[in-house]
């Protein structure tokens, strides 16, 4: 069964549309006039939308039904009705993303036909996109960093409210990576494809920010010499990311909570309201709490950004992760002037795991960049991190004893029949690996790579290899040839 939304200002063809999907086993929603089915769409999100494609007799086209339909995220799938005459018009409504039309007066065999292959790609679609994501989940928030506790409890909430439109509030001190968090709660949400888009509400002022977040029209002030779209409507569909939102002037404020309020945005020097369909992602580096008590921030407004909040722990809460964080880092640098993977001396480590990191993992990423770049050799020693970090922890520069190699956590997975446990090399008395037979040629390393990955989408769509033909990206003739190369290997 599928929700259905059935648009129509002939009260006689919504009734008999309507019995119709409904003898079909469908839900159905019928409304008369665009104002209200504009709405209906957004507050029922629909599998399906049937449209009119003129309305009343002022002219309404359903064209603007399929717009406001493809904009939601999820988008419904929409068939046009349209009547003798007006097929230029369907056309039109295809190429704005309507799935079919049906010309009055239709069959009612075609009727059904025509809502059955709609529903069927809808479902295709939606199939579509869960496998991606399925495929994704295992790997997915790859580019936040730790192991600790308070990252992993961080990861664990990102994982239940990525999918979801709340909002969501970000708390951490600067360099903690609450933009990195916010990217990750884009990308592994149904809002992926549609636009994010980040602004830092404190470089700049009142009038300017004012503008970028909503927009303005011609001549609403001067140098507004053309209409301008704000950012809340270049991210419809999307996120946007408010960071360090407490230093927001209160003026915007209350624009912003009618925002969260009404989906509804309103450009300099305009009164007519635009609706968008953002999700509002915002960050503060200090309690808002402070700031409301100082009559700084409003409270209406922090209850509604403050639906979900997740705390980001400061890089002195999980100094567990610095090997880890260093090694990704220097694993994310081109090579050293030999071809080696830059490493760090044993004393590096211990002034790293002692330094406080005021800056958080900013600061350890610019320390372990600049250190890189200095180093004379592949080994970051003593003399090469920054003069402020070695006053901090009272190092000279000088160590005597500088020659050790720390051991570096592997970010990505080593193969285990190539290390030892601890991820390094099992070295015999020749100085080779033990089990260097075990070393294969990169093209058979990475065919039984393809084979294994292919196997595993097969596997996640119940054996259906046209499918996973799609999913993989190749066509149906190549898929099998892969697995006849594969069968001939084994």
């Amino acid at each position: 069964m599928a929700k259905v939304v059935l648009i129509d200002d002939e009260l006689t063809m919504v009734q008999m549309v309507g019995d119709l999907l409904r003898k079909e086993g469908h839900e159905v929603i019928p409304f008369s006039n665009l104002d209200s089915a504009l709405d209906g769409i957004v507050e029922n999100s629909p599998d399906l939308v049937i449209t009119d494609l003129y309305l009343d007799k002022s002219g309404a086209k359903g064209l603007d039904v399929v717009k406001k339909a493809r904009s939601l995220s999820p988008p419904p799938v929409v068939i046009v009705v349209t009547g003798f005459g007006t097929l230029d018009t369907a056309i039109d409504a295809m190429r704005a993303g309507a799935f079919d039309y049906l010309e009055k007066p239709f069959k009612v065999e075609d009727f059904r036909f025509t809502i059955r292959r709609a529903l069927s790609f809808g479902e295709a679609v939606s199939e579509t996109t869960f496998l991606r994501r399925q495929l994704k989940k295992k790997y997915q928030f790859t580019k936040i960093i730790g192991n600790a506790e308070k990252i992993q409890a961080v990861f664990k909430m990102l994982e239940r409210v990525a999918d979801t439109d709340t909002t969501i509030l970000i708390l951490g001190e600067s360099g903690t990576g609450k933009e990195l968090v916010a990217k990750a709660l884009h990308q592994n949400s149904r809002r992926q494809h549609a636009p994010f888009i980040p602004i830092n509400c404190s470089a700049l002022p009142e009038n300017l920010l004012e503008s970028e977040l909503f927009g303005h029209c011609r001549g609403a002030f001067t140098g507004a010499i053309a209409d301008k779209k704000g950012l809340f409507q270049e991210a419809d569909g999307g996120t946007i990311f408010l960071d360090e939102v407490g230093s927001m002037p209160p003026l915007l404020q209350s624009r912003l909570l009618r925002v969260l309020q009404e989906r509804e945005i309103r450009r300099v020097g305009e009164n007519t309201p635009i609706h968008v369909n953002v999700r509002v992602v915002a960050a503060t580096n200090e309690p808002l709490e402070n700031s409301i008590k100082d009559g700084g921030f409003r409270e209406d407004l922090y209850y509604r950004l403050n639906v979900i909040s997740i705390q980001l722990p400061s890089l002195k809460e999980r100094k567990d992760d610095i090997p880890l964080l260093v090694s990704h880092f220097l694993r994310s640098r081109p090579s050293g002037r030999t071809g080696k993977a830059r490493r760090v001396s044993s004393r590096v480590m211990e002034i790293l795991n002692t330094h406080e990191w005021p800056g958080n993992v900013r600061e350890l990423e610019n320390a372990i960049e600049r250190a890189a770049t200095l180093c004379e050799g592949d080994v970051i020693r003593v003399k090469d991190l920054p003069p402020a970090i070695l006053k901090a922890v009272g190092e000279n520069g000088a160590a005597l004893d500088d020659s050790g190699e720390a051991e570096l956590p592997k970010v990505a997975d080593t193969p285990q029949s190539l290390a030892s446990p601890a991820g390094e090399p099992i070295r015999g008395n020749s100085g080779l690996p033990e089990n260097v037979d075990a070393v294969k040629p990169l093209r058979i390393f990475a065919r039984e790579t393809e084979s294994a990955y292919m196997n595993r989408v097969i596997d996640l769509v119940g054996g259906d290899k046209e499918q996973a033909a799609i999913l993989l990206g190749v066509s149906l003739a190549t898929l099998y040839r892969k697995l006849t190369e594969d069968e001939k290997l084994q």
